[in-house]
C-alpha cells in the first residue's frame, strides 16, 4: 500500500509530536468547540516513557514527514489510548483509522485483552468514529478506578463530564 506508513516512534520523533497535537486540536476550534482547558501540547518528555515501552506510533509520509501519531500506555491487561492526532490538513483521509487499525492489530498480536480510551460522546470524529471500529461505551458502573480517575482529571481541567465517556474494544483471539 502506498502513502504514509505507520511505524513505532523513535527518539527524534518526540519533538515533532507537539505540533501534530496542536494541529489536531485546531479541528475542535474550527468546528466551534475549542478544547476546554486550552492547554498546550504535551512536551516531548511526556511521551518518552510510552515510546520506550513501544507504545507510540507515528504516521510517516515521506518526504513530508510525520502527519499523525497515537500514544498509549499498557494498563489493566490492555492498552489505554492516551492520544491520537492527525495534522489538520491530512484529516478525513482515513489516516486516523489507519493508525487505530494498526494499533488494534499490534494489541491482538501481543495478546492484550482490550483497548480503552476516553473521548467526547457527541463529536463525530470521537465516540462515533471509535464505535465504527468496534469500541463500546463502558457503563459508569463498570469503569475501573483508573478510568474514573482519568475522567475526573478531565472534568477538573474543564471538560464537561456529561460529554465525556470511556470506551473499550474487547479483543478476541
Amino acid at each position: 500500500m502506498s502513502g504514509p506508513i505507520v511505524r513505532q516512534a523513535r527518539p527524534y520523533d518526540l519533538s515533532r509530536l507537539g505540533a501534530i497535537e496542536a494541529s489536531g486540536a485546531q479541528t475542535f476550534a474550527a468546528a466551534g468547540d475549542p478544547l476546554a482547558d486550552g492547554s498546550p501540547p504535551a512536551s516531548p518528555d511526556a511521551w518518552r516513557a510510552a515510546m520506550e515501552a513501544g507504545c507510540v506510533w507515528v504516521l510517516d509520509d515521506p518526504p513530508e514527514g510525520l502527519i499523525g501519531f497515537l500514544a498509549g500506555e499498557l494498563a489493566e491487561h490492555g492498552l489505554y489510548i492516551a492520544e491520537i492526532d492527525v495534522v489538520m490538513d491530512h484529516q478525513r483521509k482515513g489516516h486516523g483509522r489507519r493508525l487505530m487499525q494498526w494499533v488494534i492489530g499490534w494489541a491482538k498480536a501481543k495478546g492484550l485483552a482490550a483497548l480503552t480510551l476516553t473521548t467526547f460522546r457527541d463529536v463525530a470524529w470521537n465516540a462515533p468514529f471509535y464505535a465504527s471500529l468496534g469500541f463500546v461505551e463502558i457503563p459508569a458502573c463498570e469503569l475501573s478506578p483508573r478510568l474514573i480517575g482519568i475522567l475526573e482529571n478531565q472534568a477538573a481541567r474543564g471538560f464537561d463530564p456529561r460529554r465525556r465517556c470511556a470506551m473499550r474494544l474487547t479483543l478476541e483471539d
